[in-house]
């Protein structure tokens, strides 16, 4: 069953969160930060939403919607920029699921397609990705850090 992550239980997904954090090794991860962080996304926010999935009523794992621009098709455009599965529910559809819904939402919210990026070496996550009726770019990705 999927939902929306509200502030009421925010605390649910935290430890998913880590976990999600510690896979792409971050530094320094705080949950008090993580909260307050994540607390600005929601079904009133513009700035996006977060959704999990529950089995058997407990967490198992979240995806985040953040709503940007892409000038060169001129629209909105959500950007799913976390998801997030236990690995004892991975294979199961929950990503799956939780990708279309988050795919659902972002255009339902006025955006003109949903993306994200992964890393390269997850591979795992890649089969999902290329299971399903997407397209791979081929964009290399850039950032400064402070």
């Amino acid at each position: 069953m999927i939902e929306v992550v509200v502030r009421k239980n925010l605390h649910e997904i935290l430890p998913l969160i880590r976990a999600y954090q510690d896979f792409y090794n971050v530094e320094n991860i705080c949950d008090d930060k993580n909260f307050s962080f994540f607390s600005q996304f929601g079904p009133e926010s513009n700035l996006g939403c977060q959704f999990l999935y529950r089995s058997d009523k407990n967490a198992v794992a979240f995806a985040t919607v953040y709503f940007s621009f892409a000038s060169t098709i001129v629209s909105k455009v959500g950007v799913m920029n976390d998801l997030y599965t236990v690995p004892e529910q991975r294979g199961n559809g929950v990503g799956r699921k939780l990708i279309e819904h988050c795919r659902d939402y972002a255009l339902n919210n006025g955006a003109a397609r949903l993306q994200w990026a992964t890393s390269l070496d997850n591979v795992q996550a890649q089969k999902l990705y290329d299971s399903m009726d997407t397209k791979k770019t081929t964009w290399h990705f850039y950032s400064y850090t402070r």
